[in-house]
């Protein structure tokens, strides 16, 4: 199993690259949760993760970006998803989750939906 291992790193002002490595599961979904709320405790509601190199998420992992997404947009942010490898869209498509999250395929196009 990878070891699971988040990075972040501002892009703008307002916007914040998330990158996640791993599973992100029942073990792992409280690590990132603190992550994204230590962002928004901060004042950072406009997040950009990069789950390319994670290799399996849980029910438990997609309900952290389910209760995040309300509150990023309630403050004029949101969360895009970006480079999801196939079995991780997979669970989002399973879950309905890939009509609520917008996706990306690259820094670019991530930093232009939040125009």
């Amino acid at each position: 199993m990878a070891e699971f291992n988040i990075q972040t790193k501002k892009l703008t002002a307002n916007i914040v690259f998330i990158g996640v490595q791993g599973f992100l599961d029942a073990h792992t979904f409280e690590e990132m949760e603190k992550t994204i709320n230590d962002l928004f405790d901060g004042g950072t509601y406009r997040l950009v993760v990069d789950l390319s190199k994670l290799d399996y998420i849980s029910s438990a992992g997609a309900g952290v970006f389910i209760g995040a997404i309300g509150t990023a947009q309630e403050n004029d942010g949101n969360i895009v998803l970006m480079k999801p490898s196939p079995n991780v869209k997979e669970v989002f498509d399973l879950l309905g989750l890939s009509q609520i999250f917008p996706f990306a395929n690259d820094i670019d196009g991530a930093q232009k939906l939040f125009a």
